[in-house]
């Protein structure tokens, strides 16, 4: 199969019925419930598009947290009840990952701010107090940060209002998440034990403890099955303990004396008996079943479409042509990222051409927004851009393109690409999730991705 370019989302291997569109866009509106815990004073939950609800500081910014990991050559991030996020300036290369081509060092040395210029820490004030979970660390010049389950907390120069989170996403990419990635903190979901959510692109996606997705059935009306004997030797019901009761948006319904099963906002749920992989879409494959998203993402806007390509599903422009995004950390102990709009563009231009600005433009071109074109979420957007230096830009600016944007970032087209090709995908260092272009997948369980 070379692919399928989708006339409709119903041609695809990710199809959906009209009855699940129509329930999709009734369900959009929905927010992902969350278990109520005390805060510290004006620290509060703000829902975001992407990530549901997070934690933030008074301000409505969003917290995040650095975790400790491996890298290939050392280790990055905060251990639990400290912080290495300094405001001295990483002036040197780390070796934690090779420079991309050979000898690149690190760009713009002049100009690069510190780790606490990027990833301000959140300071706790003088009479503040330890809250549950929330705790403090102190730092090296005496002052106090904030903790949530001893991790050090910062909130992120690039978000610019409540509900943003551009900084970093809990979403993991086949597996692995973005280098040294800052994750944003919240909220435990309001599920009962068994059931975990993780982050999509489609939404908060519901699964079992074990990561195993869950589904639900058009032939099923409220709080009650019709899935019979030889339909649940393919999909098992999700069985509910003797004592289970209904909380929230949980129901708990009787498949037969003694034998109870879990429902979702009166939606009775199943795994798929073929399900192989972890938080996999393929149940949705078969008519009439549907995973289960306790918060939806904001839909992609009309200008894009879906492509099913040999990988995934993945967001295409309007001629059928992958649609990539650009991922990039940088090689200093810090991290610092450098994929947003402002920040050093050196990175980029050594992948998509060699340094040369003008074969960047060629082989990577801007996605275009069309004249009146507009978003109706803040996951997309329209920005002004530069195309020769990559950073933001006024809107009567000489040469300036009105691009669009996922997360902040803007977006691209690979020239080598025929509509529907992934060739430029993972072309970079590190397949891609150090410094390079991912496309970007609404679907990759086809693959054995993650989602």
């Amino acid at each position: 199969m070379r692919l399928i370019i989708c006339a409709s989302i119903a041609a695809l291997a990710s199809t959906v019925s009209m009855t699940a569109q129509a329930q999709a866009r009734a369900d959009a509106s929905l927010k992902e419930d969350y278990i109520r815990a005390e805060l510290p004073p004006g620290f509060q939950v703000v829902y975001t598009e992407l990530e549901g609800p997070v934690y933030a500081d008074p301000n409505g910014k969003t917290l995040y947290k650095w975790p400790y990991q491996s890298l290939r050559n050392g280790y990055v991030g905060d251990e639990k009840g400290k912080s290495v996020c300094t405001d001295t300036v990483s002036r040197t290369s780390a070796g934690l990952m090779s420079p991309y081509p050979p000898g690149l060092v690190l760009p713009n040395l002049d100009t690069r701010p510190s780790c606490t210029q990027m990833w301000p820490p959140a300071l706790a004030g003088e009479n503040a107090q330890p809250v549950g979970k929330w705790t403090f660390i102190t730092r090296e010049d005496g002052s106090r940060q904030w903790a949530y389950e001893g991790q050090a907390l910062y909130t992120s120069a690039l978000d610019a209002q409540a509900g943003d989170v551009l900084a970093g996403t809990s979403r993991s990419r086949r597996g692995m998440r973005h280098p040294a990635a800052r994750e944003p903190i919240r909220p435990l979901p309001n599920v009962p034990p068994g059931f975990m959510v993780v982050t999509t692109f489609k939404g908060r996606m519901l699964v079992n403890r074990e990561g195993y997705s869950v589904y639900v059935s058009d032939k099923d009306t409220a709080n009650a099955s019709n899935c019979d004997e030889q339909c649940t030797q393919v999909w098992k019901p999700v069985l509910a303990p003797a004592l289970a009761k209904p909380q929230g948006e949980w129901s708990v319904i009787q498949r037969a004396p003694g034998v109870l099963q879990w429902a979702f906002r009166s939606q009775p749920l199943y795994t798929y008996a073929r399900d192989i992989r972890l938080y996999t879409q393929k149940g949705s494959d078969e008519p009439g079943w549907h995973n289960v998203y306790t918060q939806l993402s904001p839909a992609i806007p009309d200008v894009f479409q879906l492509i099913d390509t040999q990988v995934g599903v993945a967001v295409g422009n309007a001629e059928g042509k992958t649609v990539y995004a650009y991922t990039c950390a940088d090689d200093a102990l810090d991290q610092l990222s450098c994929d947003y709009p402002g920040e050093p563009n050196v990175y980029r231009l050594a992948i998509c051409g060699g340094g040369n600005v003008d074969r960047c433009l060629k082989r990577w071109p801007y996605v275009t927004a069309a004249a009146g074109a507009t978003s109706n979420s803040r996951a997309w957007s329209i920005i002004t851009i530069d195309p020769r230096t990559g950073h933001l830009a006024k809107p009567d600016a000489e040469g300036a393109l009105r691009v669009w944007a996922y997360r902040g970032r803007p977006l691209y087209t690979y020239e080598r690409d025929a509509p529907g090709d992934i060739k430029g995908n993972a072309m970079g260092e590190w397949s891609g999730m150090r410094n390079g272009f991912i496309a970007l997948w609404v679907r990759e369980d086809f693959a054995g991705n993650d989602t």
